[in-house]
């Protein structure tokens, strides 16, 4: 009996010492470190890697992760100063830069984090309207980090960023947004489409102008080179004429020629073609048939003798055209009454009660 209670004495020695070889030794990862406690005051922090410490003296917390967080806090509801209420939902990262402040000046930091968050957040954006809030996240970031890090530094954390996630105005702004949203698109549409008519319309121009400047250029050439054609011809037919001294008669031939152009205008209603049309012509044919005098291109002659010459033939052919013209004039009188007085006869010879018709000019 006695030897089994030795026994037993020595194997609870044992299971004793070994627990208090494993309550001694304590193993801290890597980033993480454990605050110890002797006889209930704070007397180390456990550094990573192996350490030992005096049990049932020391006692050894939790551990507290040394890496940097990242906490998503839940929507939180703020009024803009336009009194819009928006859902603003936050993330934060933060990092415990010292474990005896984390554990001991502050109950729980990261309730602490969220309630200051949300009691700066509210404040920032109290002061800001809704499109104000929209477009300043930045702004709205960088004052929540500055206040939060200036708060969270004695509690042993160091607040690296905060993000906004989202902002979320009620439903009706939502909607009011969108239409406004579609107005803007719709008015940049209508302004592109207008920019492009005018573009158009201002490129048509410029190619309409240019194609009347080049059309008018042609036809500026086409009319100099056709008066320069022109003038030579006339040139040349006016040299022709001197050089082969026309005469009078080759100028009432020309005349003749002339007369079914004249009787083509459009003021000429009828055309009477005179009785000395026929003399005229035979004292053509008669001029054409006897023999034509040597012509000033065949005999040398000075130039004072072509410039006598040329005046007398210009005078000659002067002579001749009034002849013709007052010719002209005659036979057009003598067919006129003559066409008056059939007229008439045949008037009388219809009417048949003897009474003469009014003489009067035809229509």
């Amino acid at each position: 009996m006695e030897v089994s209670a030795f026994l037993i004495a020595g194997l609870l020695v044992a299971v004793l010492a070994v627990f208090t070889v494993v309550r001694a030794v304590r193993i801290v990862p890597q980033a993480r470190a454990r605050n110890v406690e002797r006889l209930g005051r704070y007397h180390r922090t456990l550094n990573p890697g192996l350490n030992v410490v005096i049990p049932y003296i020391d006692r050894v917390y939790p551990v507290i992760d040394l890496r940097e967080q990242v906490v998503s806090f839940k929507p939180q509801p703020v009024i803009t100063e336009d009194n819009l209420v928006v859902e603003i939902d936050t993330v934060l990262y933060f990092q415990v830069t010292d474990p005896r402040a984390a554990a001991y000046e502050i109950a729980n930091f990261l309730q602490a984090v969220e309630q200051l968050t949300v009691t700066t957040l509210r404040n920032v954006v109290g002061s800001m309207d809704l499109e104000k809030t929209l477009t300043s996240r930045d702004t709205i970031n960088n004052q929540l980090r500055g206040v939060l890090d200036e708060a969270t530094g004695k509690w042993g954390l160091r607040v690296n960023r905060v993000e906004i996630k989202a902002i979320d105005p009620p439903q009706s702004i939502k909607d009011a947004m969108e239409k406004q949203m579609r107005a803007e698109r719709d008015k940049r549409a209508a302004i592109l489409g207008a920019e492009g008519q005018r573009q158009s319309q201002i490129l048509t121009a410029e190619g309409d102008k240019q194609s009347a400047v080049l059309r008018a250029e042609g036809n500026r050439t086409a009319e100099i080179l056709r008066a320069e054609g022109q003038s030579r011809a006339i040139d040349e037919v006016f040299q022709a004429v001197h050089r082969n001294d026309p005469d009078p008669k080759l100028l009432a031939y020309q005349y003749l020629q002339m007369l079914p152009q004249l009787a083509q205008g459009p003021g000429n209603t009828f055309w009477v073609i005179p009785g000395e049309v026929t003399s005229a012509l035979q004292n053509v044919s008669r001029a054409f048939s006897e023999a034509l005098p040597q012509s000033a291109a065949t005999r040398e002659a000075s130039s004072d003798d072509l410039a006598v010459q040329a005046a007398k033939d210009a005078a000659k052919a002067a002579e001749a055209a009034a002849e013709a013209l007052a010719d002209a004039a005659e036979a057009d009188s003598e067919a006129t009454g003559a066409l008056t007085a059939r007229r008439a006869v045949e008037g009388v010879e219809g009417r048949g009660d003897g009474a003469a018709p009014p003489l009067g000019p035809s229509s």
